[in-house]
């Protein structure tokens, strides 16, 4: 693959309990962190991937039924934390982000999207028929929230199935190359949230697997452990999402070198993630 440089932080986080992250886990809560990469291309410049936790989730939340998302889901974000912050901290202007791949539409990966008012958004033809059409009344219990989406969402976005190159991978199945050059590459992994996509990269020092919400503990796709059964009432398709986690685990055998990065897997995570931007960690 062609090299790229790739900087991970967190962008807020909220707490979840480890038995329902996965089965067998213990009954004690857990942070989730809302994790977010910055990706350097050298032609293409500064990508996003995902937006994080920004504060427009308390006025998103405010009044029912999406009061109710807030209730279940104990959300910690402070306006030092968002994304924009981060990055104008390291002399990075949001305007300047002309490019954000939004692996799936929830709260805790869409929030900083109204901060990039330039930018492309890449994601999937079913993760945005699934946001465009869902119900603001139901739209909460799917982990979306439709304020938080810009306005001029559909003029602004790339269907991966539409703009990139189609590839097939053995293990993976279907691919796409972002940029047409194999310095990423978008991999289909359903079932949590619809639609939604991963990034396979390779900086000098490594390659990578961003796979997103596929599973939320490293243990789950070393093991093929399942969540708790009862976190199926929230995710889209129970039966993709074995099946992307089964896929997951195939390639994490198949390919020892590779870095797999769960979101929401802080063991995975805190290694990897700075609050500096320097593209010569990763």
């Amino acid at each position: 693959m062609k090299k790229v440089k790739l900087h991970l932080n967190y962008a807020g986080h909220c707490l979840s309990n480890e038995h329902h992250a996965i089965r067998g886990g213990r009954r004690r809560e857990i942070e989730f962190q809302a994790l977010w990469g910055l990706i350097e291309h050298p032609e293409f410049g500064n990508v996003l991937y995902d937006t994080g936790y920004t504060s427009r989730f308390f006025e998103a939340t405010k009044n029912y039924p999406n009061k109710i998302y807030a209730k279940i889901t104990k959300v910690i974000i402070n306006k030092s934390d968002e994304v924009a912050s981060q990055l104008k901290s390291n002399n990075i202007d949001p305007k300047s982000i002309n490019h954000v791949i939004i692996t799936h539409f929830h709260a805790d990966h869409v929030g900083g999207m109204k901060d990039f008012p330039n930018a492309l958004f890449y994601c999937s033809k079913v993760a945005l028929k699934h946001v465009m059409n869902i119900s603001k009344s139901i739209a909460f219990s799917r982990g979306v929230l439709k304020s938080l989406l810009p306005d001029n969402l559909k003029d602004r976005v790339h269907i991966i199935e539409d703009h990139c190159t189609a590839q097939k991978d053995e293990i993976l199945g279907k691919t796409f190359d972002l940029f047409g050059d194999d310095s990423i590459r978008i991999v289909e992994l359903p079932g949590h949230g619809a639609g939604q996509i991963g990034v396979l990269l390779e900086t000098q020092k490594r390659p990578y697997f961003l796979i997103a919400d596929a599973c939320w503990l490293k243990k789950s796709y070393q093991e093929m452990i399942l969540p708790n059964p009862i976190v199926r009432l929230f995710f889209d398709s129970w039966k993709d999402f074995k099946n992307s986690l089964a896929k997951v685990n195939r390639y994490y055998k198949d390919n020892p070198e590779v870095v797999i990065v769960p979101t929401h897997c802080s063991e995975s995570t805190n290694p990897l993630v700075s609050s500096k931007i320097d593209f010569d960690v990763l």
